[in-house]
């Protein structure tokens, strides 16, 4: 598979982000050659978390939230941290960018915690997720099926529930940007 000219944005917040939820997607896009932005809610640098409570790694921002639109990108990555994914989703320039991709019929990965951002953006309305088992009900409540599967793909909405997932969600992101828009993407925006 080839991601060659292909960009995608990978959002990272301040601190709390899960670590491999984050640099796993980001390598995989890069092998496949595909040109990854890291996007932040704040400039400078992210520290992400493994398990929710130990320190991650630190990871510079290229660009910040305000400084970008769906527009710049092929693809998005959402990854999951509880703390990370609750900040995302509690910033509403991060929510209508994300919503914008749904808008644009772009493909979405996001994994355990990170549908949490896709709840509070309003795109999940008949849609069909995983995610990390405790969100269940939000997503429910925003119009979503849960399912208990280790990545699941609903017309470019890619979804998987922990970083055990992981290979399987690389995989699946990576052939979703290669195949490009999907109509269907749109349906819930």
């Amino acid at each position: 598979m080839s991601l060659s000219g292909r960009k995608i944005a990978i959002l990272v917040a301040p601190r709390g982000t899960e670590d491999p939820e984050f640099a796993q997607p980001r390598e995989a896009v890069q092998k496949a050659g595909g040109t990854v932005t890291v996007v932040g809610l704040e400039s400078s640098t992210a520290k992400t978390v493994n398990g929710d409570l130990d320190p991650g790694e630190s990871y510079s921002v290229d660009k910040t939230i305000s400084d970008v639109s769906p527009n710049d990108f092929d693809g998005l990555v959402i990854p999951g941290g509880t703390v990370g994914a609750d900040t995302i989703r509690a910033n509403s320039d991060a929510v209508n960018f994300v919503r914008g991709f749904f808008e644009q019929k772009k493909p979405v990965g996001a994994i355990c915690h990170a549908p949490w951002v896709l709840v509070e953006a309003g795109v999940l309305d008949g849609r069909t997720v995983t995610s990390f088992p405790s969100l269940q009900t939000d997503i429910r409540n925003a119009g979503g099926t849960w399912v208990d599967e280790e990545c699941h793909c609903d017309e470019g909405l890619v979804t998987s529930r922990t970083p055990k997932d992981l290979d399987a969600f690389c995989s699946k992101i990576v052939e979703e940007f290669e195949e490009g828009k999907h109509p269907e993407q749109a349906r819930s925006a």
